[in-house]
């Protein structure tokens, strides 16, 4: 994870888990790649939230940037 996702977003957003973040990353519902800086988006649904979360990565895919529940996203 990135040193932003660590400082800043675990932070302002107590209530993610990070067993969502990794589930979207392994089974993400849709996955697209940032045409500006290759960052990933990866998409999951969180029962507990009662809606989407969206994960984005590092260009590698594997590493932690942000997260945060999706308003508009439809699968």
């Amino acid at each position: 994870m990135t040193e932003y996702f660590r400082n800043d977003v675990l932070i302002k957003r107590s209530y993610l888990r990070l067993e969502w973040c990794k589930e979207a990353l392994d089974h993400p519902v849709r996955k697209e790649v940032q045409p500006e800086d290759q960052r990933i988006r990866h998409w999951i649904f969180a029962p507990e939230l009662g809606r989407y979360l969206r994960v984005v990565t590092l260009e590698d895919g594997a590493t932690l940037h942000n997260a945060f529940p999706g308003r508009r996203f439809k699968p």
